[in-house]
Formats: structure tokens, sequence, C-alpha cells
């Protein structure tokens, strides 16, 4: 089935948005009003408590989760109305995940694992393929692992080949699913370096889904904070750290009594 176009106009300036975006599982409401709007070539970190409906928005941005109702605009698209994997299939080429354990394919090399988006994508080579899973393997600095298991690498060598995977593409818009979780600080601050290299390097728009403080402060861009199935700010960290809101600022401060003592009260 042909991807229908959506009858939205996203703003030029912007690489998504997400309208009233509405998802629940059973009796239970993730996301009860996400709106949200994705400047172009720019890094958005996403910060909010557990639960509060971060992966799960980012995971609809790819369909890998369905919107129970509202628009997510992409492009010429609303993907929120796709119905099938046909249409998802050409997003995933332009749009590309990195989980959170890096959901590498243990039965693979890293060069399978990594050449793995363009085998399904089809169109190269496999001297094509070849040099892409080289050049990119480059990139996140891992040239001589491509033989390896996934059960031969550390823990911060498979976040870093999970981002390779999902950079083989050439995406426009990578999502990073806590990509510093678990890590120590020094593989912390190689992948918050990375997202920025990348990010610069491929001209493209990356979404960080996190709650290290300090990386988004590295990051230094826009910073979106989920609260309740909701988006209650955007703007700089520095603008959340001052805000008037007691629950944002509360969090991004660390500061629990604050953030139990307000949620307790919804």
């Amino acid at each position: 089935m042909l991807a229908q176009k959506s009858p939205h106009i996203l703003d030029s300036s912007l690489a998504l948005e997400l309208i009233h975006v509405r998802k629940s599982f059973g009796g239970l409401v993730v996301c009860q009003d996400i709106n949200l709007r994705v400047k172009k070539n720019s890094i958005l970190s996403i910060l909010g408590p557990s639960g509060c409906g971060k992966t799960v928005t980012i995971k609809m941005l790819i369909g890998l989760i369905r919107p129970d109702s509202g628009s997510i605009l992409f492009d010429e698209f609303n993907i929120a109305k796709f119905k099938s994997e046909d249409q998802f299939l050409p997003i995933r080429q332009r749009i590309s995940m990195v989980f959170q354990g890096a959901a590498l394919f243990d039965s693979m090399t890293v060069f399978e694992n990594i050449a793995y988006p363009l085998v399904v994508q089809g169109g190269l080579s496999e001297a094509e393929i070849e040099d892409r899973v080289l050049e990119t393997l480059g990139m996140v600095g891992l040239p001589d692992a491509s033989t390896k298991m996934p059960s031969e690498l550390s823990g911060g060598m498979k976040k870093r080949i999970g981002l390779a995977r999902a950079i083989v593409t050439h995406p426009e818009v990578i999502l990073y699913d806590e990509p510093t979780a678990g890590l120590d600080p020094i593989n912390t601050r190689r992948i918050v370096d990375l997202i920025i290299e990348l990010q610069e390097r491929l001209k493209c728009t990356s979404l960080v889904v996190t709650h290290d403080i300090p990386a988004v402060e590295i990051l230094n861009d826009d910073v979106a904070f989920f609260y309740a199935g909701r988006v209650r700010k955007t703007g700089s960290l520095r603008e959340l750290y001052d805000s008037e809101d007691a629950i944002v600022r509360g969090f991004v401060r660390g500061d629990p009594s604050v953030l139990l003592t307000v949620q307790g009260s919804l």
C-alpha cells in the first residue's frame, strides 16, 4: 500500500511535528496529549520521569507502536495514519532508532548487524554495502570490529555498534533511547560526543531520550520535558532550571521532594 500524503502542511523549518498524539495500553493512558515541534538539523533532548511516555513517543515515529489518535507529520506524510508495514519501510530508511540495549542480533557478526538494514533496503551491491559498513565503523571509532560477535563486545562497544547500524542508511532523523544508560563516565562522554559529531556530519535531526542531565548540558540544544503523558515544557536546559513550574524545576535540579509532593497531588 502506498503512503498517503498528509492534508496537513509541515513547516519547512521542522523535521517532525506531533499534534494531539494519544496512546494507551488497555486502561493505562501513557501519552495523553503529546504536542511537539522538532526543528530540522537540531538535537532535541527529551527528559522526564519514568513512565511518562518518552520512549513510547519515539517508537511511534517509526511504527513500532501505533498511536490511538493524533497526527505525526514527517515530510509530506501523516505517519500516524499508516496502516501497514509496507508504508513504514521507506520511513525507517529515513528515520532510524538506536535502542537502549543496542538490540544486536546475537547470531550475526558486527558486519552483518550493521549491513542488515542495507540488505533489507536493497539497491546496493555487495561491494557497496561493504564499503558503507566499513565507513560507518570508522565513524563510530571501531574500524577493526567487523568480524567480532556481539558477545565479544563491551557495553560501550555495543552502544556504538547499535549507533553504527542506525546511521548506515544515512537517515534524516536519528532516535536515541537512553544512549548512555549503564555506561561509565568515559564511555558516556564518548557516546555524547558521537551524537554531536554525527548530527553535524550527517546534517540530521536527533531526538535523545535520556535521564542524563550532564549529557544534556553537553548536547546543549533544545529540551522537551515530558510529564504525565504530555509535553510540559520546551526550551533550553537553563530555562528548565529556572522554570517557575515546580515539577520541571524540581526534576532537572534533582529535587525529589518537590516532584513527590506535586506528583502525589495530581
